[in-house]
């Protein structure tokens, strides 16, 4: 698990983009893999917890993909 940074976040569509140094270029990250009750939604410039995957696979144009994001408390 790595600290990352929300650059983005689309609450519409429920995705956004996540960065920290281990994912360069970005992180894409989706409603379903957040780790917290009730309406699951980040915030740009909100630090969370994440666990990554390569899936092999462009998801929207980014490399990575994220699988486990708990955001962490202020």
């Amino acid at each position: 698990m790595v600290t990352a940074t929300v650059r983005e976040w689309h609450d519409e569509e429920g995705w956004g983009v996540l960065d920290s140094p281990e994912t360069p270029g970005g992180c894409w990250g989706h409603y379903s893999a957040i780790q917290m009750a009730g309406f699951r939604t980040l915030a740009p410039g909100q630090r969370v917890d994440l666990t990554w995957e390569t899936p092999g696979f462009k998801q929207d144009g980014y490399v990575y993909r994220a699988v486990n994001i708990v955001p962490q408390r202020a």
